[in-house]
């Protein structure tokens, strides 16, 4: 069996590493006013923090459906299945739109794959089927090895401004304000699918701390992990945490990555986050 993978925009993998293991990518829109653009075609994540410096905040959607029929079409020229690896359906509809788009086609087994998680850490789970599939494995074990590694994921990260998140549904108005009243910088991660509250903290500096904790506590194992260092515009500062964090944890490969335009919509620049699993 030959298997495809597809992952959509918000895996955030470089594309050096896309084309190295032929992983196909959907990407998910950002529309500023009237003008929509491609998240990772049309708009990078750099050029997207310089875009919202001078315009208001944009909106965001997911890929419509008939974008995944025509790709898994596509795709059944060559492929015998195909496993479409997506952002957490808690937040947002893109993998039931794969879900929907599988039941569409013809001549290809679609395997559609909610990490339940985003970003890099999403990403981790698409290099590594495209690895397995490079290596023939078939689409079923492939995902059985997906759902091991989900057990080991895990994603904590901190924004620097909540109006970010209180206008894009993810906390209250009242919980806003409070906040920002006490210059909290709430600690998040994914529960069940969705984004909430893991710790509330007083400062960055603090929440960076406990997020190293947290890394540490999985690490203390000494088994091998992958762990990505994921910023919003802020990459000098993923640079310095990244080395400091080397040297600390030997069997931990730590990596760089970012908050693309989609979830930098919802997170707002100067967010930190880090996401791991083992290897």
């Amino acid at each position: 069996m030959k298997t495809a993978i597809v992952t959509d925009s918000t895996a955030y993998i470089p594309e050096e590493l896309r084309e190295k293991w032929n992983i196909h990518m959907i990407p998910l829109n950002v529309i500023f006013g009237k003008e929509v653009y491609r998240e990772e075609f049309d708009i990078t994540w750099s050029q997207f923090y310089e875009e919202v410096k001078t315009k208001e905040l944009p909106t965001t959607s997911q890929p419509p459906i008939g974008q995944f029929v025509q790709l898994f079409e596509k795709l059944s020229e060559d492929y015998d299945a195909v496993i479409s690896i997506h952002l957490s359906s808690g937040i947002s509809g893109t993998y039931q739109g794969a879900v929907t788009a599988s039941t569409m086609v013809e001549g290809i087994k679609v395997y559609p794959f909610d990490s339940e998680i985003s970003c890099m850490v999403q990403g981790f789970y698409a290099l590594e089927a495209a690895e397995k599939a490079s290596c023939g494995e078939e689409a079923e074990a492939i995902i059985k090895r997906l759902e091991e590694l989900k057990i080991t994921a895990r994603a904590y990260f901190m924004v620097d401004d909540l109006s970010h998140l209180q206008r894009g549904g993810r906390l209250s108005s009242a919980q806003a304000f409070i906040g920002s009243l006490l210059q909290v910088k709430p600690l998040l991660h994914f529960e069940n699918k969705v984004i909430v509250p893991f710790e509330k903290i007083r400062t960055r500096k603090k929440a960076m701390k406990r997020i190293v904790d947290l890394l540490g506590e999985d690490a203390a194992s000494g088994e091998a992990y992958q762990a990505v260092i994921i910023h919003a515009n802020r990459e000098e500062e993923a640079e310095v945490w990244r080395n400091e964090l080397s040297a600390m944890y030997p069997n931990v490969d730590f990596s760089i990555g970012y908050f693309g335009a989609v979830i930098g919509t919802h997170l707002g620049e100067g967010s930190m986050g880090m996401g791991w699993m083992k290897k």
